[in-house]
Parts: structure tokens; C-alpha cells; sequence
């Protein structure tokens, strides 16, 4: 593996007082759409200091669970999902100013996202939701995963993702939150990690081993107390090793 490029993601709007200093590092940002968190003032606020530093903006649809920050599971049918992400993306565009960068993609948010990876009806309702709202946006979602792989299927844009701050099993999905070292908080540990995967493919497992992934944007969450740091790590190491540091829709 020889990579050159790769963007960096982050979740904003969502409450956290280092949005701003996560987008001064990052090249593509997920605006929470009101749902899991967020309202109109700042999915606004989200989207010009976004476009203000050239930064991508996506859609980041959640359940409708702001006490438990959409990271509860919700027993929820396929065309209830299909509606969740409509909105969320209505409510975002519908914000849009004449002149700011676009909606370049969607990327669903917490247990949203995983619900995707276990359920293939799920899957295929959020990929026909963003397919409704607009085919050229690009879908975002775990790599190896199975949402990736149902939105190439039905014909859609989709974009790998791998996580900087998330420990990994050995079959590609990550450790849950409620598991010992699931998140990892240093962030020299978490850029040296996303370096080594650049050069040759592999990440280390919790198990001792290692996995192959392949991926165009690494996650850097904005929610924890070492978001900051572990973001500007992680892009200065990879930025050393070589590699350029790019939003996936800028060729």
C-alpha cells in the first residue's frame, strides 16, 4: 500500500466548545442535523465556519435521542430510518447560503450507523434516503462495512472511513464503547497508529494482530478531551510520512 492522500472527518455541531479549533486541522466536517444534537442556529454557525476554512460540509443525521447523544439503540423500521435521514437532510440544505460550499456527503451518526452494519434493510433505506435527496452525494460509512457495500451496489457515491480514536477487532469492526481501551486518548499513540496504516494497509487489533483496511477518510471525533490533539497529530504525522492531507471530493 502507497498512500498519497486522504481526507480527514470530524463531527460538529453537536455542542462541543472545540468545533472551531477541529475545523482549523480537518478537511471535511459532519454537521449534527438536530436530532442526536444540534438545532438551526447551529447547524448554521457549523456550515460558515466550515466554508470559512475551505472545509467540506456533510450531513450528519442521527436517531432521535438527544439525552442519550443518538449512542442508544432504538428499535426503529427501514421506512422510519428513510425518514429520519430525509429530514435531517432537508433541515441542513435548507440552511444553505448563497455561495457557501455545498453538501458534498452524508454520514450517518452513532448507533444510526451501526444499526446499518447489521441490518441490511436499514442500510438500503439510508442509502435511498441521500440517493432521494441528491445521487451525487457521497455516502460515508465503516470500511469493509456493510453500508459502503450496499450503497455500490445501488449505485451510490460511497466513501470508506477508518477511525483514529477507536480501537479495532480483528474482523474490521470496532471495539464497543462499553470495552476496556475502546477509545484511545493519546494522541501521539493514535498518530503513529494512522501512520503505520498508511504505509502498509494494516491496523492493530485488540486481539494482538492486525487488520486490513482501505480507506479515504479517517475520523477524528470531536467529542472527546483529546479531540484537538489527537486531529493535529495525526494530520502532522501523516503530513511528514508524506502524505497529503485533502477533502475525498477534491481530486
Amino acid at each position: 500500500m502507497s498512500l498519497l492522500q486522504i481526507d480527514l472527518n470530524a463531527d460538529v455541531g453537536e455542542g462541543f466548545a472545540t468545533d472551531a479549533d477541529v475545523l482549523d486541522i480537518v478537511t471535511s466536517a459532519n454537521i449534527a442535523c438536530g436530532y442526536h444534537a444540534g438545532d438551526r442556529d447551529s447547524m448554521r454557525a457549523a456550515w460558515a465556519a466550515s466554508a470559512d476554512r475551505g472545509v467540506s460540509v456533510g450531513a450528519h443525521p442521527g436517531l432521535p435521542d438527544r439525552e442519550g447523544f443518538g449512542r442508544r439503540p432504538m428499535e426503529l423500521s427501514p421506512s422510519q430510518v428513510y425518514d429520519l435521514i430525509v429530514i435531517q437532510i432537508d433541515a441542513l440544505a435548507a440552511l444553505a447560503a448563497p455561495g457557501v460550499m455545498p453538501l458534498t456527503h452524508v454520514k450517518p451518526h452513532g448507533e444510526l450507523y451501526w444499526m446499518a452494519e447489521s441490518d441490511d434493510d436499514i442500510a438500503v433505506a439510508i442509502v435511498d434516503a441521500v440517493r432521494t435527496r441528491d445521487p451525487k452525494l457521497a455516502l460515508v460509512g465503516l470500511s469493509g462495512g456493510r453500508l459502503v457495500r450496499i450503497g455500490q451496489r445501488l449505485g451510490l457515491r460511497t466513501v470508506r472511513e477508518i477511525f483514529a480514536d477507536r480501537a479495532y477487532c480483528g474482523n474490521g469492526t470496532l471495539v464497543a464503547r462499553s470495552q476496556p481501551d475502546a477509545v484511545i486518548s493519546d494522541a501521539q499513540h493514535a498518530a503513529r497508529r494512522l501512520v503505520g496504516w498508511a504505509v502498509s494497509g494494516r491496523m492493530p487489533t485488540i486481539e494482538g494482530g492486525q487488520v486490513t483496511l482501505e480507506a479515504e477518510t479517517i475520523c477524528v471525533h470531536g467529542d472527546g478531551p483529546q479531540a484537538v490533539a489527537i486531529a493535529r497529530d495525526v494530520r502532522s504525522e501523516l503530513e511528514h510520512a508524506g502524505i497529503r492531507i485533502a477533502a475525498f471530493d477534491v481530486e
